[in-house]
């Protein structure tokens, strides 16, 4: 199989590329920076925000997975031109060039938790209500609906995989993304996890590498072409993470009240449902959050 990655050298897109090679892929690569992180097949850098750009990436592939992005809450407020230039408007480009290429390449979308309406103590499936508390979210709520709109006009092919909290980094000894990263590395400092309210607030945790592997034996099923799954993993609460690591390294938890804006900002619980990955592929989780954090 061949496949593109735009975003490469991000957080999902490094992984996934070491994964799809692993699996005899024949991969390209494209991100802003000049060099890439890891070593691929092919790559180039591109800054999608530039329609112009566009035309160094080769459509002659099976898939293509769009993994361009910036990610942020309060941030987006401050910098909203660059989160409508790159998360929505570049995905336009590459929407608009795959359609006028007649290419039958399938786009792969990672989309986030953020879309959904949270709900105390209930499980969320693709189609539970929906809500968009900050620019990030509806930007990724643009994306999923501009692709099905290509794909309801110009028969474009994809599939939308919704993540809630990844965890886990296979290439640097310094873990810094998410959730999971930040109160690790507080851990790690000797300094308190600092934790808002109660953190009671329920999540669905999943490894990196089971991302990858979900994402990976989905699209091989040909029943799975234009759907959109949640990703699978296991169900914790924040404060239920904060004590397993803090409990690995003899730090304290610091419950601090909630600041203004970002109690508004927060989502409650948001447990995904993920029945219908799971009856797809049927691929037990590969790493356990306690048996990573042991080894971590």
């Amino acid at each position: 199989m061949k496949a593109a990655i735009i975003g490469c050298n991000g957080y999902l897109g490094k992984h996934l590329c070491a994964f799809l090679m692993k699996k005899e892929w024949f991969i390209f690569g494209y991100d802003t920076a000049q060099n890439p992180l890891i070593s691929i097949s092919k790559y180039k850098s591109i800054d999608i925000t530039q329609k112009d750009q566009l035309n160094k990436i080769d459509l002659n592939l099976d898939y293509l997975f769009y993994f361009s992005g910036i990610t942020g809450t309060f941030n987006a407020y401050d910098k909203y031109e660059n989160y409508i230039d790159i998360n929505e408007k570049g995905l336009l480009h590459l929407l608009d060039l795959i359609r006028h290429s007649k290419s039958e390449i399938r786009i792969i979308f990672p989309s986030t938790r953020l879309v959904y309406k949270g709900v105390l103590d209930k499980e969320l499936d693709e189609n539970a209500e929906k809500e968009f508390k900050t620019i990030y979210a509806l930007n990724k709520w643009f994306g999923e609906q501009v692709i099905q709109q290509y794909s309801n006009y110009f028969n474009l092919k994809y599939n939308i995989f919704r993540i809630c909290v990844p965890y886990g980094n296979r290439f640097t000894k310094e873990y810094s993304y998410g959730t999971v990263g930040f109160f690790l590395n507080k851990a790690k400092s000797n300094e308190s996890i600092v934790i808002y309210g109660d953190g009671d607030q329920k999540r669905t945790f999943t490894h990196v590498d089971d991302i990858c592997t979900q994402i990976y034996y989905s699209i091989k099923k040909s029943e799975s072409v234009n759907r959109i799954f949640n990703i699978a993993g296991e169900t914790f609460s924040l404060n239920e993470v904060a004590q397993k690591i803090a409990a690995k390294y003899h730090i304290n938890i610091e419950h601090k009240k909630w600041p203004e804006i970002d109690k508004k900002l927060e989502s409650g619980d948001t447990v995904f449902n993920s029945n219908q990955i799971q009856e797809l592929i049927n691929k037990p989780l590969q790493n356990l959050f306690k048996s990573w954090l042991n080894k971590s």
